[in-house]
């Protein structure tokens, strides 16, 4: 191809998917309100040949209407290998508007930016896929295996009536996925730099400290639940987990909150409430790391007048793509469009991967930049948008074409 044609066809793309991507950018979708992202979806999918299918899952409001969250699976095909795109139409609040230097849901080009709620996390990364399978399916529409779309409302939230409920859906049905990009904001300095391979696990904790209230002045009389706590929590944020891999990097361990007391200088408080966060890897186990805890603490409070009690909730347990078909797939794609030598990574925070990977897919996440990701005045770079649809459109070259 000539450089005039890649020309012109990087300036299809640029416009398509910026089109597109402003007419989801308008749409104030504050998780878990979807707020007609899908349709618009749905209407273009349907149109380039997917089947698609909406599934709600969640609490029906008291008109018995469609449940809270609504989930969007699309597919093209019906062999394999499936190839599916994963997002999520959901934003996260825009906090006081008047700090945001244009409407957060309107979407404003300026200084070479897209300005908006969503343009990094993630509606431009949507429509890049959605440009990307639309071009895709026009120029090879007898194409190997199958193109699908998953894209949920509710992933800013408590993501459980969104990915999580569509992958056990599918899972009954026995229909599987075998490569699967998510659309989450990975690169850092510039686009394609990062790629994630994979994720760490995150294991919440609540611990609940009990003790006896009483007066400072008389300490015999009571039970102080954070002169308890204060030698395990010593141990425990001193402790080594693991090492880590060449994966991934040792499990760490955050407290994020701490409260305690009445409010009053004079009250030894009756109970302690601390809330701490592992991220771990591959190298251990979240029952691993539960088990090491309580020992901690069950050292502590032998012979303690106070008494503990952990709540613990796993949001998921880590996961990796080694370097295969779909890493070679994304590399090639975004060398061939952007130069750049891509670096595999599995740092930052979980995405919706970690319910995906567990059916035995390939996941990998590939987006625009990250850098104002829920942050006020988010944006984006408006030459990277046509950029990352034919990344996308490449891959699903690599993947679906002999």
């Amino acid at each position: 191809m000539s450089d005039m044609d890649k020309d012109l066809v990087s300036q299809t793309h640029q416009q398509a998917t910026l089109d597109l991507s402003i007419a989801l950018l308008e749409r104030p979708s504050v998780t878990p309100d979807d707020d007609g992202c899908q349709d618009i979806l749905s209407e273009r999918l349907t149109q380039a040949g997917f089947d698609c299918e909406f599934m709600y899952f969640g609490e029906r409001n008291q008109s018995g209407e469609h449940a809270e969250v609504k989930n969007l699976w699309a597919r093209r095909g019906i062999t394999d290998p499936v190839i599916c795109f994963a997002g999520h139409t959901d934003v996260v609040p825009t906090g006081d508007e008047n700090n945001w230097t244009y409407p957060p849901f309107t979407p404003t080009i300026a200084d070479g930016y897209l300005w908006a709620r969503g343009a990094a996390d993630m509606k431009t990364g949507i429509a890049a896929f959605t440009v990307a399978a639309e071009r895709f399916v026009a120029n090879h529409p007898q194409h190997n295996g199958s193109i699908a779309f998953l894209i949920t409302a509710d992933e800013e939230g408590p993501s459980i009536n969104g990915t999580v409920k569509v992958i056990e859906t599918l899972e009954a049905r026995n229909e599987k996925i075998t490569y699967c990009l998510v659309g989450e904001p990975s690169s850092t300095d510039t686009l394609g730099d990062i790629i994630k391979n994979g994720r760490r696990g995150s294991l919440g904790a609540e611990l609940t400290v009990t003790g006896k209230q009483g007066h400072v002045a008389y300490p015999h009389l009571a039970c102080n639940p954070i002169h308890a706590a204060m030698a395990a929590l010593a141990e425990l944020t001193n402790a080594t987990w693991d090492n880590g891999n060449e994966y991934f990097p040792a499990t760490s361990l955050q407290i994020s909150n701490i409260n305690s007391g009445t409010g009053a200088t004079n009250v030894i408080p009756e109970t302690l409430t601390v809330i701490f966060n592992f991220r771990f890897s591959t190298e251990t186990t979240d029952e691993e790391l539960k088990a090491r805890t309580h020992a901690i603490f069950d050292k502590y409070f032998e012979n303690n007048k106070a008494s503990y009690d952990i709540n613990w909730k796993l949001s998921g347990q880590p996961f990796l793509t080694p370097e295969g078909k779909l890493v070679s797939a994304c590399q090639q794609a975004i060398k061939s469009v952007t130069d750049v030598d891509t670096t595999l990574s599995t740092s930052g925070g979980t995405s919706d991967g970690r319910f995906i990977a567990p059916t035995g897919a390939q996941v990998v996440e590939l987006g625009v930049r990250n850098a104002t990701i829920h942050q006020v005045d988010e944006k984006v770079e408006v030459d990277d948008l046509g950029r990352l649809a034919q990344i996308y459109e490449g891959i699903l070259e690599n993947l679906l074409l002999d």
